[in-house]
């Protein structure tokens, strides 16, 4: 006769049998019962218990990247690449849609700041040009390109790619980074498309198909911590320096890029 299941109920009964046996072998029967309950208590106690408080929730902290809470994870990671590379912040720089980072980072070796914008209507914009239709850009103009967060929104990356080499002064340097790990940007996506996201690996291979292979230096930036904390919408300030700093490189929230010409 094959003996029933031990359930969870007849838990205590363990805790009896091992007082009475006083250290002699159990019965083979009882213990092929309390083999599976065993198993069950065996699991648990190995994979532990998770308290996810205030992350126990479907909708995000913050739809905002954080930027309602303070400054985002991934523009934290931002500013430390740029301060990092600094020194190349210099003589005639463009940047993409505004020039916040060259005049925060550029200091007094810029000579001239140009910005670029996709549409008319940017009143920061000395430039109105779509990177992957750009024959009409004059070439080898800029000793320095800050292009960050800006190649997920663009479809043909390779075209663009090309642009950006192509306007790069010799010796100049193009600085620039891209999603990792994220969620969708719902306003560009609505405006002209959200389409990619990147790691260490596609970022070096497609910039080395236009720049040298000795010339291209990726990075990455991020942990399990900080991509939860960035997706969830927290500010890079609510997460410990030392969580910030902490690298993982299966967890690649931010991909920088520094690639000479």
């Amino acid at each position: 006769m094959t003996s029933r299941p031990l359930r969870l109920r007849d838990s205590h009964r363990l805790v009896w049998a091992i007082i009475y046996s006083k250290g002699m072998p159990l019965p083979v029967a009882f213990l092929q019962r309390l083999g599976p309950w065993l198993g069950r208590v065996s699991i648990k106690m190995t994979r532990g218990r998770v308290r996810f408080g205030d992350l126990r929730r479907v909708e995000p902290i913050s739809r905002e990247f954080g930027f309602d809470r303070g400054l985002p994870v991934d523009r934290h990671y931002i500013e430390r690449f740029l301060s990092a590379h600094s020194s190349d912040i210099r003589g005639r720089v463009l940047e993409i849609g505004d020039n916040i980072y060259t005049r925060k980072f550029g200091r007094v070796g810029v000579t001239r700041s140009d910005v670029l914008h996709v549409k008319d209507g940017n009143l920061n914009a000395t430039i109105v040009a779509d990177l992957t239709r750009a024959d009409h850009l004059p070439s080898e103009v800029y000793d320095c390109i800050i292009f960050t967060q800006t190649l997920q929104f663009i479809y043909d990356v390779r075209a663009a790619i090309r642009t950006l080499h192509k306007i790069l002064r010799k010796g100049g340097v193009l600085l620039a980074t891209f999603s990792g790990i994220t969620k969708i940007s719902r306003d560009d996506m609505e405006q002209w498309g959200d389409y990619w996201r990147f790691t260490t690996l596609s970022a070096r291979l497609l910039f080395e198909e236009a720049f040298s292979h000795e010339c291209v230096e990726v990075e990455a930036y991020g942990n399990v911590l900080a991509a939860t904390g960035f997706l969830y919408g927290l500010a890079a300030d609510e997460l410990r320096p030392e969580e910030l700093n902490y690298s993982d490189p299966d967890y690649e929230v931010l991909v920088a890029l520094r690639a000479t010409k």
